[in-house]
């Protein structure tokens, strides 16, 4: 059974849709097999939507299951001195970040997880993170890369409310991280982790 977490092996169906990104319109260009191909996800537009963009003039920032790259897009935009790393395991969600990165104008890397350099740290890690993976694979994910954020760094997590934000917030606190909700809307947690 294939998943959007696995690059896929049918058709490479593409199509164009159009989002608001931190009051910056952009089009993107989505695939069959990618997360969300059709919109841009709802979870993904609540932590658009609720939190403001990096502050940060510079600075490495990653966009965690980058999917066809709405998030990494977003930051670089708003962040141009700062270096933005797109992680996903599926090779067409990282084609089309490039892509959509290229006609937005701004610098993504996006890379596969054993292809970023080990000894590079972020600053923030964005994410709507893969919940299907399942309770195991997304605590091993998740506790690797909260593990490359520098002291002090932060890492904005949306998850849904039905899908087990209460208890991955839960299991973040128990592992040493300082987590906390800081925005809701439309069935969805932002959790805010600190390191």
């Amino acid at each position: 059974m294939s998943h959007y977490f696995d690059t896929p092996a049918g058709p490479d169906v593409r199509r164009q849709i159009t989002t608001t990104i931190w009051g910056k319109k952009v089009a993107l260009t989505t695939a069959t097999g990618v997360f969300s191909a059709g919109r841009l996800d709802p979870g993904t537009a609540v932590l658009l939507a609720k939190l403001p963009p990096p502050e940060a003039a510079s600075g490495n920032l990653l966009d965690l299951g980058c999917g066809y790259g709405p998030i990494a897009i977003g930051l670089a935009a708003s962040c141009p001195g700062a270096s933005v790393t797109a992680v996903d395991t599926n090779d067409r969600a990282l084609e089309l970040t490039r892509l959509n990165a290229q006609s937005a104008g701004v610098s993504v890397e996006a890379l596969s997880p054993q292809d970023v350099p080990q000894d590079r740290a972020f600053d923030q890690i964005w994410s709507n993170p893969p919940i299907h993976v399942g309770k195991a694979a997304l605590h091993e994910m998740l506790d690797t890369w909260l593990g490359r954020l520098v002291p002090g760094g932060r890492a904005y997590f949306v998850v849904q409310k039905n899908l087990g934000a209460d208890s991955l917030q839960a299991w973040l606190a128990k592992q040493g991280y300082r987590t906390e909700k800081v925005a809701s809307a439309k069935g969805y947690r932002v959790l805010l982790v600190i390191r």
